[in-house]
């Protein structure tokens, strides 16, 4: 068997060689995560016909519905979740269709993982929900929806940071992150909740010069 260098959070690591090269993994794919990953709704629905096992992992620990997700293949994760796939299930690096979804903004399958038993207490490999990374993407749409579905506004992962910190610190204070700010702070986000140095979200805006923002805050009697 061949190995290869791949080169991962800056070390090179050998890997045996294997059929596929996905999100800068090499991933050993099954049929169904094939078909799954090229959005082919004829293949998927075949194979389950046939008994592919629906939640098989490839070699990154992906089931064929978080390829399709990775992919923002909908009708193949429609034809995956209508079929019993798990939304929940977690790949190596603690990823989930749920998860991967909410914080890539592909809204159509997280609406699908929604109304399939999704976890909104689940987490990804930083201690944050699908909210969190939503927030920071400036993904508008996907962030009302998981408001929406109940999400934790005031979720702290493991930087000590929320949806709302995430927006401001890396955010850019353009209209997006702006109009986030602003659902968070109506959902009743605690303004005041400050990062692990105790610096709150109306302090780093004032920093940044988020003029919108600051104004969204002192309004919401932000310190």
């Amino acid at each position: 068997m061949h190995r290869r260098k791949v080169l991962i959070g800056g070390s090179v690591m050998l890997i045996a060689g294997t059929s596929h090269l996905f999100a800068g993994e090499i991933m050993k794919n099954t049929p169904l995560h094939d078909a799954a990953q090229r959005n082919d709704v004829a293949a998927v629905a075949q194979l389950l016909r046939k008994g592919a096992e629906i939640d098989a992992r490839n070699a990154s620990g992906a089931t064929p519905l978080l390829v399709a997700t990775h992919a923002n293949a909908i009708d193949a994760a429609r034809v995956l979740i209508e079929a019993g796939a798990d939304v929940n299930a977690k790949d190596n690096i603690t990823d989930s269709p749920y998860l991967y979804a909410g914080a890539r903004g592909h809204l159509e399958i997280l609406k699908m993982t929604l109304k399939h038993g999704a976890d909104l207490k689940s987490t990804n490999r930083f201690g944050g929900t699908a909210l969190i990374p939503a927030a920071e993407r400036g993904h508008v749409e996907t962030v009302k929806t998981l408001i929406e579905a109940g999400v934790d506004v005031d979720h702290v992962n493991n930087l000590h940071w929320t949806a709302l910190l995430e927006a401001v610190i890396l955010g850019d204070g353009g209209k997006r992150h702006t109009e986030i700010v602003d659902l968070l702070v109506k959902a009743g986000a605690d303004v005041n909740l400050a990062d692990r140095d105790g610096v709150t979200s109306l302090q780093h805006a004032r920093e940044s010069g988020y003029r919108e923002v600051i104004e969204i805050l002192e309004a919401a009697n932000a310190r």
